[in-house]
């Protein structure tokens, strides 16, 4: 019954100018939408087509869950020329031909659409999760489903628990008169069902219809219960001494009310305060502790054609003013039939979040709403057509939901199901990108990284690795955030950027700027890098563990400006005759140049020479006397700037 699924819509206007498509349009406009869709299907075999006609075909059987349907109208739609559609067609329309299993097509009418509408929440959620048919296949098949024994050949749906039993919404009721008929879709108007929760119980004498209290001339829906039973809130269409009254449009709206179990008798039905002759508010649910009551509803700010909303129940019994769940949940499209479990979990209907098609049930944890992601519950519970009025006990990881999908035996089935595995909330955000030089372009290995929150706090550090990629695996954060990179010779990093959870990654690549002056042609790099030579033990030639800090400095300057040749020249001290010292310094020459190489250093721009004892930077020669410190001094390789 896609009455109550959906909130009344927009009229679109018409503009015809001839009496049949008049006549089209004026069921359409009165909600009238099987004979509106009957009445436009005549013009269309007559010859007839324009834009109002495929808009509202479409829509009349988009409305009524019809998707196949509307995905036909939607796309000879979308085929004119010389003619402006809106951008939300193209949003309908990827969304109707999911109902046909065309994944891929649907994702490319969404790309269009959020060219087209790059604002528009709906778009963006789309883009960052462009692979969310991968998502959603992981949380699939945690659920066996079953057609509960108590649907009719109408329309069942919103079951909700009063203790023991079970209550939902049914058009079983066909009645005899004309105006138990709702010209939305043909079907009879709702009224509220008891049935017992029991496996071994499926007869169908013990589906009981509640009092005549409840169930007026009107639709009757989505029921909610305190724990103990003495309390129902349920939804009802706008009324008036027990009949539809209708705004200024010819619309009646839903809204919520609010009855007292008194000797076992269901009293004092009131409207709640917050409802509206101009907006509907419906599908309540209450919070673990029942000082909260989730609902849906189109009223002022509402993001887009229905949110889900709450108010807090003071003790004395008022409600505080309706406050939106903001667009971690809501988004321009439908967001409708909230429940929560008993440990704060929300579970919505939604044609917003990326999904399967139609409405899908989705969750999100309101103990952290704002650091977690909203999750789409998978397949099979999940279907291309409309899911939705979901309820779980977490104790038992039992529950209901209704759906219209193919099989089932009316337009709604409930369906039963069970949980063999928890949905898992727990929610992380992958940052991850490449360091590199500014000017080269080249990776740069052993990068220190610091991601701050919009607070200034620290979440993360990391290093990056050889080949200068970067992970950080991050709770679900979102908003503006810094991240910080220093290495040796580079000038530090800060750099900003956004963190969105909906992202299975943020990419976020590093380029750093060198603090290192280039070193003019005949100057010892060392000196230029304020750094020691490097040393050799006495009468040998390999490199030194200290000595390899040194040239790893080296390397970067080197690495920083690929356009720089070096000679390595080398050296001993005065000890041992001059031919076996000069000897000695070209091993150390060769030496030297060869560790360059390894750390990638191209052989071509080094040049190497041993000079012995020649070129001594102190008075130790061989008349002279001293220290072992001292002879040290000359015992080194240089590197000079060609």
């Amino acid at each position: 019954m896609k009455l109550t699924h959906i909130l009344p819509c927009l009229i679109l206007s018409c503009f015809a100018s001839y009496g049949q498509e008049k006549k089209a349009e004026t069921r359409f406009d009165n909600y009238a939408y099987s004979d509106a869709i009957e009445s436009y299907e005549t013009l269309v075999k007559k010859g007839h087509s324009s834009t109002e006609i495929y808009e509202n075909l479409g829509n009349a059987n988009y409305f009524n869950a019809n998707y196949d349907e509307a995905a036909k109208w939607y796309g000879k739609l979308l085929e004119l020329e010389n003619t402006t559609i809106d951008a939300e067609y193209y949003y309908k329309y990827a969304q109707a031909l999911k109902s046909l299993k065309k994944y891929e097509e649907s994702d490319n009418w969404m790309v269009k659409f959020d060219a087209l509408k790059e604002k528009d929440n709906r778009g963006k959620l789309f883009s960052q999760q462009s692979n969310y048919m991968k998502n959603i296949k992981e949380n699939s098949g945690r659920y066996t489903i079953e057609n509960s024994y108590f649907n009719s050949n109408t329309s069942d749906f919103a079951p909700s628990f009063n203790g023991s039993q079970l209550v939902f919404s049914s058009a079983k009721d066909s009645g005899i008169a004309s105006k138990k008929i709702h010209n939305w879709n043909g079907m009879s108007f709702l009224d509220l069902y008891t049935v017992p929760i029991s496996e071994d119980d499926t007869n169908s004498e013990s589906i009981i219809k509640l009092s005549k209290t409840l169930n007026k001339k009107t639709h009757e829906s989505s029921t909610a219960f305190t724990k103990d039973g003495s309390t129902i809130y349920f939804t009802r269409n706008n009324s008036k001494k027990g009949s539809f009254a209708r705004d200024d449009q010819g619309i009646s709206r839903l809204k919520i009310y609010k009855a007292s179990l008194v000797n076992n008798q269901w009293k004092n039905v009131t409207e709640l305060p917050f409802n509206n002759d101009e907006y509907s508010v419906a599908h309540p649910t209450l919070s673990p502790d029942e000082s909260k009551l989730y609902f849906a509803s189109d009223m002022p700010g509402t993001v887009g054609a229905s949110d889900i909303f709450y108010v807090t129940i003071n003790e004395d019994g008022s409600y505080s003013e309706p406050i939106n769940l903001g667009k971690k949940v809501n988004t321009e499209a439908r967001e409708t039939f909230p429940y929560i479990t008993a440990s704060n979990k929300l579970y919505f209907a939604s044609d917003g979040h990326p999904g399967l098609g139609g409405l899908d049930v989705f969750a999100v944890d309101l103990n952290n709403l704002e650091e977690t992601k909203v999750q789409n519950v998978g397949s099979p519970l999940n279907s291309e057509n409309d899911d939705f009025s979901f309820i779980f006990n977490e104790e038992n990881q039992k529950g209901y939901f209704a759906s219209n999908r193919e099989g089932g035996r009316g337009a709604d089935d409930i369906y039963n199901f069970t949980e063999s595995s928890p949905l898992n909330f727990s929610c992380s955000t992958i940052v991850t990108g490449v360091v590199k030089d500014k000017k080269t372009n080249a990776v740069l290995p052993d990068t220190r990284l610091t991601v701050l929150n919009p607070k200034g706090e620290k979440i993360g550090n990391t290093i990056s690795e050889s080949n200068g990629n970067y992970t950080f695996k991050l709770d679900c954060y979102e908003g503006d955030f810094t991240l910080i990179a220093n290495k040796a010779n580079y000038k530090e990093e800060n750099n900003k950027f956004k963190l969105s959870p909906e992202k299975d990654e943020n990419i976020v690549n590093v380029l750093l700027a060198s603090s290192l002056e280039k070193a003019k042609t005949g100057n010892d790099l060392t000196k230029t890098l304020n750094l020691e030579p490097i040393y050799f033990d006495f009468d040998k030639s390999y490199i030194r563990r200290d000595a390899k800090v040194v040239m790893e400095k080296v390397v970067d300057y080197l690495n920083q400006y690929p356009d720089a040749m070096i000679q390595i020249g080398s050296h001993t001290d005065s000890r041992a005759n001059d031919n076996y010292n000069l000897a000695l310094s070209k091993k150390r020459a060769k030496s030297t140049r060869k560790y360059l190489i390894s750390q990638g250093i191209n052989a071509n721009r080094l040049t190497a020479e041993g000079f012995g004892e020649t070129k001594l930077t102190n008075n130790c020669d061989n008349s002279s006397s001293c220290s072992s410190e001292a002879h040290q001094k000359n015992r080194r390789s240089e590197f000079i700037i060609k």
